[in-house]
Formats: structure tokens, C-alpha cells, sequence
């Protein structure tokens, strides 16, 4: 039979360049399946990464609730039947609040109450000993004794009652700090306390609300408000994945 001339004969081999067209193209496909894999791998390495990341912050969020757990029940237990004399309450967020404003200092006044100094020797000891104990001593990263008023001031408008309200709360939290200091309870512990404890005035930018209004006299109070290191457990916790 006489072959059409257009028509290859499919037995024929074939042209050197077909040859190299196709293995060019098999080269291509085999570098791309490669990078594809060495994609895929990595990409799961950074997955598992990411899980033991995730793994260590939920063992410190763990490692933390337990220690602050642990905290507030020690100082329920140890306040938990003077709190309601005292005008004081202790909350889960390990901030010890005195809002009884007829004991704490004379209204606009910084000079602590002869009841409020006698609540204070009574209490600031028996705190510092659980905080200093070896069971918390490392983990506390500052004290913060924070004074807050009402956002009341006369009829001062309410920028000059603001500023005239920080003024009365720095001033009031510097007379608390310097009578804590005062105690002679406290002097073992002098040093401890000059590095961890803080006097802090905030005005009214933290009132006390109700039904969404300022309760004044809520508001007008005291707080000792507890900081834990956790920047120093994280680093510990990460030291000890790494050994």
C-alpha cells in the first residue's frame, strides 16, 4: 500500500527534537513535583511548630490560673472574716479593694483616718507575709497600692475636677506607702518592699458604675492590686522545652 505523503507512519521514529521537546517538559514536572514536596514539608513543619507554641502558652495560662487560684484562696483564707469590718472586699483578679470612705481619709483630704491606720498595721503584715512567703516571693512582680476617686469635685468643670482628683489620689496612695513603710513589722522585709511596692494615683479613670452610673461613693477608694512575673516563667518554661 502506497503511504499519502502527509500521512507519518507511526512506527517511524521520531524527530531528535520531539525527543527533546518531551524530555524537557518530564524535567519540569519532576522539578515542580519536588518543590511542591519541599512546600509540603515545610508546611508541616510549621504546623507542628505552631502546636508546641500553642502547647506552652495553654501550659502557662494553666501554670498561671493555678497560681493565682492558689493565691486568692490564701488570702481569703487569711482575710476572708475581716474583710466585711474592715470595708474591704478581695477579688478574683487578686485586687484587695477598701471603699469604706468614713475610715479611709477626711474628704479631699490625703491624711489617713486614725481607723484606716489602724486597719493597716493590722492588715499590711499579715499580706506581706503570704506575698514574701517562698511559696509566692518569686512570682510577684509588683505591689501597686492604686488610690481612685469619684469623678466629683464641686462644680468644677470636669477636666480641673480630674486633674485637682489625680493630685488627692497620688498624694493619698504616697501617705499609705510611707505609713506602710512606717511598720515596724514590715523592716525585715524593707528592702523586699522598696523594690516590688508602688504608689499609684489614677483620679477617676476607673470609677465604680452601677446600672451604668458612677457610684461615687464606690468609687472613692483604695486598692492593693498584685503583678505576677510571667515574662520570667514564660522564658523559664521555654528553656526547659529547648533541654
Amino acid at each position: 500500500m502506497t503511504q499519502r505523503p502527509n500521512q507519518q507512519n507511526p512506527l517511524a521514529p521520531r524527530p531528535n527534537h520531539d525527543v527533546e521537546h518531551e524530555e524537557h517538559w518530564v524535567s519540569v514536572s519532576d522539578l515542580m513535583g519536588g518543590l511542591m514536596m519541599v512546600f509540603l514539608l515545610i508546611a508541616v513543619v510549621y504546623m507542628v511548630q505552631l502546636e508546641i507554641e500553642s502547647r506552652k502558652i495553654r501550659d502557662v495560662a494553666v501554670l498561671y490560673d493555678r497560681l493565682k487560684t492558689q493565691l486568692y484562696d490564701d488570702l481569703q483564707e487569711e482575710f476572708g472574716d475581716d474583710l466585711p469590718r474592715w470595708g474591704a472586699e478581695l477579688n478574683r483578679d487578686l485586687s484587695l479593694r477598701f471603699y469604706d470612705t468614713e475610715v479611709l481619709f477626711p474628704q479631699g483630704e490625703d491624711t489617713l483616718r486614725p481607723a484606716f491606720e489602724a486597719i493597716l498595721s493590722d492588715f499590711f503584715p499579715r499580706y506581706l507575709a503570704i506575698i514574701t512567703s517562698p511559696k509566692y516571693r518569686d512570682d510577684i512582680l509588683e505591689v501597686r497600692i492604686e488610690g481612685h476617686t469619684s469623678s466629683d469635685w464641686g462644680n468644677l468643670p470636669e477636666r480641673e475636677a480630674y486633674i485637682r482628683n489625680m493630685a488627692l489620689s497620688q498624694a493619698r496612695t504616697r501617705t499609705t506607702l510611707a505609713y506602710l513603710l512606717s511598720l515596724p513589722e514590715v523592716e525585715p522585709e524593707r528592702a523586699w518592699i522598696k523594690a516590688h511596692l508602688t504608689a499609684n494615683g489614677l483620679s477617676s479613670s476607673k470609677v465604680v458604675t452601677r446600672n451604668g452610673q458612677e457610684d461615687e461613693i464606690r468609687s472613692r477608694r483604695v486598692e492593693f492590686r498584685l503583678r505576677t512575673d510571667a515574662e520570667s516563667r514564660i522564658e523559664g518554661l521555654l528553656t526547659e522545652e529547648r533541654s
